[in-house]
C-alpha cells in the first residue's frame, strides 16, 4: 500500500527503498505525467503528486486534462486555465457548477483547488509531498503557501520525434 509512481510497469523498476530513478522508455498517458518524466524520463514519489494535482483539478472543474478552453486570443488547457482563473481570484469560473448547488462548502473547494495547483508545479522540489497533501487536507487551519504558476502542456503541441528525450514516443491522445 505504498505508492511508488503513477505508471503500473515502471512500478516494477523500483526498489523497495527507491525514492527516484531514471528510465529510457518513457510511457504512459502524456497530460498526467510530471514534466521531468515527460521531458527526461526522471520519475519520483512526486511525479504521482503531479498526476494527482491534475486529477484533482479534473474533479473540481468537471473538465478533462485534454479539454480546450478557447477564448479571443489563446488556446488553453486545464492546467493553465485553472492558473489563470487562480491569478484572476475568480475561481467559481473554474469549478464545476454542479459543486455549487449549496451542498458543498466553497471555501473547502477552493482549498482542493488550491492544493491540485501545488500539486502541478513544474518543478519537482516545488510540489508537496502526499503525505503533506493529506495532511493539507485533513488539517484545514494549517495554511497553504502561494502556488506558483504549473507545468503547462500542450496535447497538441508542435512536438517532433526528433526533440523526444530518450527515444520516448509521444502519444496521441483519442476516447476509449
Amino acid at each position: 500500500m505504498n505508492p511508488k509512481i503513477a505508471d503500473f510497469g515502471t512500478a516494477r523498476m523500483f526498489g523497495l527503498e527507491e525514492a527516484h530513478a531514471m528510465t529510457s522508455k518513457i510511457v504512459g498517458t502524456h497530460g498526467y505525467m510530471a514534466p521531468e518524466y515527460a521531458r527526461f524520463g526522471k520519475f519520483s514519489v512526486k511525479s504521482d503528486v503531479f498526476s494527482f494535482g491534475v486529477l484533482v483539478l479534473e474533479i473540481i472543474s468537471g473538465q478533462k486534462n485534454s479539454q480546450r478552453f478557447e477564448n479571443e486570443d489563446s488556446v488553453e488547457y486545464l492546467l493553465s486555465h485553472a492558473w489563470k482563473i487562480w491569478k484572476e481570484g475568480t475561481h467559481s469560473k473554474f469549478i464545476d457548477p454542479t459543486f455549487l448547488d449549496g451542498s458543498s462548502s466553497m471555501s473547502n473547494i477552493v482549498r482542493c483547488y488550491h492544493i491540485g495547483l501545488l500539486c502541478v508545479q513544474e518543478k519537482v522540489v516545488d510540489r508537496p509531498t502526499i503525505a503533506s497533501v493529506v495532511n493539507m487536507v485533513n488539517n484545514l487551519t494549517l495554511t497553504l503557501q502561494a502556488p506558483t504558476e504549473p507545468a503547462f502542456f500542450s496535447i497538441d503541441s508542435q512536438v517532433k520525434s526528433e526533440d523526444s528525450v530518450n527515444e520516448a514516443s509521444i502519444t496521441e491522445l483519442s476516447g476509449r
